[in-house]
C-alpha cells in the first residue's frame, strides 16, 4: 500500500482517544452529552427498525396523484363515493363489503375538472378512471403525505367496494417544487460548523448520526427540522466535522412494512467508508483532498466539435490487474494510471500520439457489486481450451470476487472504493480518483465517465437501497400497480420526477466541476427524458466552463417505449439536441444478426464483415443472396454517413432517398440531425467482442491472420465514419473473452487484457454457464480449434493498424465533418446503386475550401472479400490519386496497400487487395 502524505493523515482519526476531538465535543463532558442528545443506540442498530408493523394495507397502489389536489384511479369501478383514509403509523384495514377501520382520519373526495394541460401531458400514460379532487390547504396536504393513505370506493352504506394505496410523486413534485432550487443537500463542513440536508418530505422524523470513522459507534445524534416549503430536513453541528462519517435515521411509513426507522447513507454522499456503510463528510475544495499539483495540472484543450472525439472504452481493473509493470499495490486501482512507465500507459500513450482523444471509464462511481474489503481472486485451474472447469471456478466466487463492470449504482456522487488503495478512508478514493484524471490529462487524453442514472442496485427496504428508504415510492418508476419497473435490468429510476432529475443533474455537475470529467456516456439514456438531459448539458457546460460532450445508449424499449411517458433521450427523439447516441445500424450490418442471437443463429446470421453471402459458413442460410448483401452494404454506408436522417444517397434499388426513408428493422435507418449526434462502433463492453463474434461467423478454416484483417476492417469503418469514433479497449489487440456474451460478472479471467501483446485469451475455457450454456455446443469446438487463436504477430498487426487508422482520421477534417450540411455537400458513395459491387464500399470526400481538410479530395475503399476486387468509378477517372501518407510510411502496419493496390487513373479503376482498407488522397 502506498504511504499517505502528511496532508492525508489528518483524515484518519481512528484512535478512540481522538473521537471527541474529531467531532468538536472536547468541551462537553460525557454526562452532559448524554443528557442533551437523542438516544445514540438507534444509530448503531441494524439498517431497519420496525416501529409499527402494517400488514393490512392494500397490496397495490393503483391510484395516482396527478398534482397536489388531484387523484386518478385508472380502471376503478364507479362508486357512490370516494374517500381517502389516513393513519400516521398505518394499520388501515379496508376489506370488501365492510367498513374501513384502523384509520386516524378520513377525507371526502369530489369529482375533479379537466385540470392543467401540463399535468395531462405528464400523465398521458395513465389509464382512464375516476378523477378526484381533494380541497384542503397545503399544510394539511403535507401532513397527509407523511401518513399511510388508502383510497376507498364505497357504496351508499359506507362499505368498501374497492381500495388501493396511492402513488405520490405527482403530488410531491407539485407541493415541493421549491426543492428543485434549494441549497444545502448533503453534508457541508465549514469553519466552526457543519450543516446537513436531506430531502425527505414524507418522513415524520429525521436525525443525523455522526461517527468518528467508518466503523466505530456513533458519538453524536443531531435532530433535524423540516422546511415545509421544500421538504428538506436540516441539522447543524457547531463544529467542523470534515473527516468524520455520518448516516441518517429516517422515520417514515413504508407500504407493506409499516412505520420504520431506516438508517441510511446520504444520496448526496461525496465519499464513503468501506462497503458504503457510512457517508463521509468532506469539502471537495479542501486542499487535503487534492493530489499534489492538482490546481496547476494541465488539461487537454476543449475539442472544436463533438465529431473530433475518438474514444477508448476502458475498465479500471481490466487496465492494470494483469500488468506486471505496475506496482502490485496499484494493480486494478486508480493509481495504476499514475505509473506512467507501465506497459498499459505506454499503450494509451501510443494511441494518443496516433490521434485518440478520450479514455472513457466504465463505472467509477460507488457501486454495490464488489466487496470493498476482503474481495477475492479465484484460483482458476489450468484446463483445456474448451473445458467448463475455468468458468466453474470463476463463478463459484463471483459474488465475493474483486471484479464487476459496476452497472449497479449505490451512490451516484462518490468514487468507487474498491479501486482505492484504502477503501476505509473516505479521503483516499477522492485523491486517487483525481490523481488518475490528472495523469491521463497530463498525457493529453481527456477523461470520460460511464454513468448509470437509469436504475439503482436496489429499491424498497433492501439494506443497499438508499433512495427508496428515504422517500418510499418516489425515486423509482412504478407500474400501474405501484411496483418498481425493472426493464433496464434492475430498479428503474424515474428521472421524469423533479428530484430524481435534480439528483442526476447535480451529480453530473459534481463530476464535471470537482473531478474535471470531460465527457459522459449515459447507460440506457433512452429511459431518461430529453428535457432532463438538455438541462444537464447546460449545467455541466456551465460548471466546466467549456463544452462537456454527452453520449449515451438511446435504445427505445420498456415502459417508456415510443414516448409513452415523456419525450425520451432516445435515438429517434434527440435530433437537434447535440447529444450523441450509439448507432446499431452500421454495427448490425457489419457484425451480422443482432445482440440477442443465440444457438445456430450465432453462426448463421453473418454480416458484411464476416462473410454474408460471399463467404458463407456451414450454417449460413442458402436462401440468402445478392439482395441481402446489397441491403447490408447500404446500412454500412448509413453508418459511414453519420446515420444522418436527411443525407441523400443512391440506394441498392436505384432510388435517390434520404436515409430516414431506408428501413432498419421497421425503423428509419437515418435519425440524426448532425454527425455529432451519432456514436459509431463495432464493439464495446456489451456482447461478444468482434473477434469472438467472428469466431462464430467467419467460415471455419479462416486463418488467424485473416481474422486479424477482418478485425482491422471493422475498426476502419469506425475510424472513417462521420460522427464520434468509439473503440472498446483491446479491440486493437484482438481481445477475446473466450466467447462470453456478457462478461459483467465473469471475473478477471474472462476480462483480461495483455499489454505485452502475446495473448488475446481466446480458448481459455468455456464462458460462464449463465447466459452462455445454451451456446456451448457451438462455442466448444471453436475454442478447441487452435487455428483460430492469433499469434503475437497477428496481435501486433491489429494494434499497429488501429494506430494507423487514428492517424488517418486525425489527418483531415474530412473524416470529422461538423454538421449535416457539410456531410451532404462533401461525402458521396461512388460504388452504390443497383450495379454496385457490394463487397467494396467506396466513399469520396471533397476537401475544397474546407479548413483542416489538408487534401483536395479523399477516396477510401473497404474490401470485405477474401479475394481482391476491382471497381471502376467513372467519376474518379482522370484523377491522379496517391495513397495516403500513412499507407506509404515504411512503418505502416499493413503492407498490402503499398504492395498490392493498383490505381489506373484513365479509367478510374482501382484494384483493392483482399480484406483491406485503402485511403487515397488528391492534393
Amino acid at each position: 500500500m502506498r504511504h499517505r502524505t502528511h496532508a492525508s493523515s489528518r483524515w484518519r482519526l481512528r484512535p478512540c482517544a481522538l473521537h471527541a476531538a474529531a467531532l468538536g465535543l472536547a468541551l462537553l463532558p460525557a454526562a452532559t452529552l448524554a443528557a442533551t442528545s437523542l438516544p445514540l443506540a438507534d444509530c448503531d442498530r441494524g439498517p431497519v427498525q420496525v416501529l409499527a408493523a402494517d400488514r393490512h394495507g392494500p397490496d397495490e397502489a393503483r391510484a395516482i396523484w396527478l398534482d397536489r389536489h388531484t387523484l386518478r384511479w385508472p380502471g376503478a369501478q364507479t362508486a357512490t363515493r370516494y374517500r381517502l383514509y389516513h393513519a400516521p403509523r398505518g394499520g388501515i384495514v379496508a376489506l370488501p363489503g365492510r367498513r374501513v377501520r384502523g384509520h386516524a382520519g378520513v377525507l371526502e373526495l369530489q369529482p375533479a375538472g379537466g385540470g392543467d394541460e401540463g399535468v395531462h401531458r405528464r400523465f398521458a400514460h395513465v389509464g382512464e378512471g375516476p378523477q378526484l379532487q381533494l380541497s384542503i390547504d397545503d399544510g394539511r396536504l403535507r401532513e397527509l403525505h407523511r401518513q399511510a393513505l388508502v383510497l376507498v370506493a364505497e357504496d351508499a352504506a359506507g362499505r368498501v367496494v374497492a381500495a388501493t394505496a396511492v402513488q405520490s410523486p405527482g403530488a410531491l413534485d407539485d407541493l415541493y417544487a421549491a426543492a428543485t432550487e434549494a441549497s444545502g443537500l448533503g453534508a457541508i463542513p465549514a469553519a466552526g460548523s457543519t450543516t446537513f440536508g436531506l430531502w425527505a418530505p414524507s418522513a415524520q422524523a429525521v436525525s443525523v448520526c455522526v461517527h468518528a470513522d467508518g466503523e466505530g459507534p456513533a458519538l453524536r445524534r443531531l435532530q433535524a427540522s423540516v422546511d415545509p416549503a421544500t421538504g428538506i430536513w436540516h441539522a447543524e453541528a457547531g463544529a467542523d466535522l470534515r473527516g468524520s462519517y455520518y448516516t441518517w435515521l429516517v422515520e417514515v411509513y413504508v407500504r407493506g412494512h409499516g412505520m420504520v426507522r431506516n438508517r441510511v447513507t446520504d444520496p448526496y454522499s461525496v465519499s464513503l467508508g468501506a462497503d458504503s456503510r457510512r457517508s463521509f463528510i468532506a469539502d471537495l475544495d479542501d486542499p487535503a483532498l487534492k493530489p499534489a499539483g492538482w490546481e496547476q495540472a494541465p488539461r487537454p484543450a476543449p475539442l472544436p466539435s463533438q465529431t473530433d472525439m475518438s474514444i477508448y472504452e476502458l475498465h479500471v481493473r481490466d487496465f492494470s490487474i494483469g500488468d506486471s509493470s505496475v506496482p502490485a499495490a496499484h494493480r486494478g486501482r486508480y493509481l495504476a494510471f499514475t505509473d506512467t512507465g507501465s506497459a498499459g500507459m505506454a499503450h494509451l500513450r501510443a494511441l494518443k500520439d496516433a490521434g485518440l482523444t478520450d479514455v472513457h471509464l466504465l463505472p467509477v462511481y460507488d457501486f454495490a457489486s464488489v466487496p470493498e474489503r476482503g474481495c477475492s481472486t479465484p484460483q482458476v485451474p489450468d484446463a483445456a481450451a474448451d473445458s467448463p472447469a475455468q468458468q466453474a471456478a470463476v463463478m463459484a466466487d463471483a459474488a465475493g470476487d474483486c471484479f464487476n463492470w459496476g452497472y449497479d449504482p449505490y451512490h451516484f456522487n462518490a468514487p468507487e472504493g474498491s479501486y482505492a488503495t484504502d477503501p476505509s478512508d473516505g479521503a483516499v478514493r477522492i485523491r486517487e480518483f483525481r490523481a488518475m484524471v490528472m495523469a491521463l490529462h497530463g498525457m493529453g487524453l481527456r477523461v470520460g465517465m460511464d454513468v448509470v442514472y437509469n436504475h439503482t442496485f436496489a429499491a424498497g427496504q433492501d439494506e443497499r437501497s438508499v433512495l427508496d428508504r428515504i422517500v418510499p415510492g418516489y425515486y423509482h418508476r412504478l407500474d400501474a400497480a405501484g411496483n418498481v419497473e425493472q426493464s433496464t435490468c434492475c430498479e428503474n429510476t424515474a428521472t421524469e420526477h423533479a428530484m430524481m432529475a435534480r439528483l442526476m443533474i447535480d451529480s453530473a455537475e459534481l463530476w464535471a466541476r470537482h473531478y474535471r470529467i470531460d465527457s459522459f456516456r449515459f447507460d440506457l439514456m433512452g429511459h431518461q427524458p430529453r428535457a432532463a438531459m438538455e438541462a444537464l448539458q447546460r449545467r455541466v457546460d456551465a460548471a466546466a466552463g467549456r463544452p462537456v460532450q454527452l453520449i449515451g445508449e438511446g435504445w427505445n424499449f420498456g415502459e417508456v417505449v415510443d414516448g409513452k411517458r415523456f419525450v425520451q433521450a432516445s435515438q429517434l427523439s434527440l435530433a437537434g439536441s447535440g447529444i450523441g447516441t450509439f448507432s446499431d445500424r452500421g454495427r448490425d450490418a457489419l457484425r451480422g444478426g443482432s445482440p440477442g442471437d443465440s444457438g445456430r443463429d450465432k453462426v448463421a446470421r453473418q454480416g458484411w464483415l464476416n462473410g454474408l453471402v460471399y463467404a458463407p459458413n456451414a450454417d449460413a442460410d442458402p436462401a440468402l443472396g445478392h439482395k441481402e448483401l446489397l441491403a447490408a452494404a447500404d446500412l454500412v454506408r448509413v453508418g459511414l454517413a453519420g446515420t444522418l436522417r436527411d443525407y441523400v444517397f443512391t440506394a441498392a434499388d436505384g432510388r435517390q432517398l434520404p436515409l430516414h426513408e431506408l428501413d432498419y428493422n421497421g425503423q428509419p435507418a437515418g435519425y440524426a440531425a448532425a454527425p455529432g449526434e451519432v456514436v459509431n462502433y463495432v464493439e464495446n463492453h456489451d456482447n461478444e467482442t468482434l473477434f469472438d463474434l467472428n469466431a462464430y461467423r467467419l467460415p471455419l478454416g479462416t486463418p488467424a491472420h485473416e481474422r486479424a484483417r477482418v478485425q482491422v476492417l471493422g475498426m476502419a469503418t469506425t475510424a472513417l465514419s462521420q460522427g464520434v469514433a468509439y473503440f472498446h479497449a483491446g479491440i486493437d489487440t484482438l481481445r477475446s473473452k473466450s466467447m462470453d456474451r456478457n462478461s459483467f460478472d465473469s471475473g478477471d479471467w474472462f476480462n483480461r487484457l495483455d499489454w505485452t501483446y502475446r495473448d488475446n485469451f481466446f480458448g481459455t475455457g468455456l464462458p460462464p454457464a449463465s447466459g452462455n450454456e445454451k451456446d456451448w455446443p457451438w462455442i466448444a469446438p471453436r475454442l478447441a480449434d487452435a487455428s483460430i487463436r492469433p499469434s503475437s504477430a497477428d496481435i501486433a498487426f491489429a494494434r499497429d493498424a488501429l494506430r494507423d487508422l487514428l492517424r488517418i482520421r486525425a489527418s483531415s477534417a474530412l473524416f470529422r465533418l461538423r454538421d449535416a450540411g457539410q456531410v451532404n455537400a462533401r461525402l458521396r458513395f461512388p460504388n452504390s446503386g443497383p450495379r454496385q459491387n457490394p463487397l467494396v464500399i467506396a466513399g469520396h470526400l471533397d476537401g475544397r475550401d474546407l479548413e483542416g481538410a489538408n487534401f483536395a479530395e479523399v477516396l477510401y475503399l473497404l474490401n470485405a472479400s477474401p479475394e481482391a476486387q476491382v471497381v471502376e468509378l467513372p467519376g474518379e477517372s482522370g484523377k491522379r490519386y496517391r495513397l495516403h501518407p500513412v499507407h506509404l510510411s515504411p512503418t505502416a502496419a499493413d503492407p498490402r496497400p503499398r504492395e498490392q493496390a493498383r490505381h489506373h487513373p484513365s479509367r478510374g479503376r482501382f484494384s483493392v487487395p483482399p480484406r483491406t482498407v485503402l485511403v487515397y488522397v488528391l492534393e
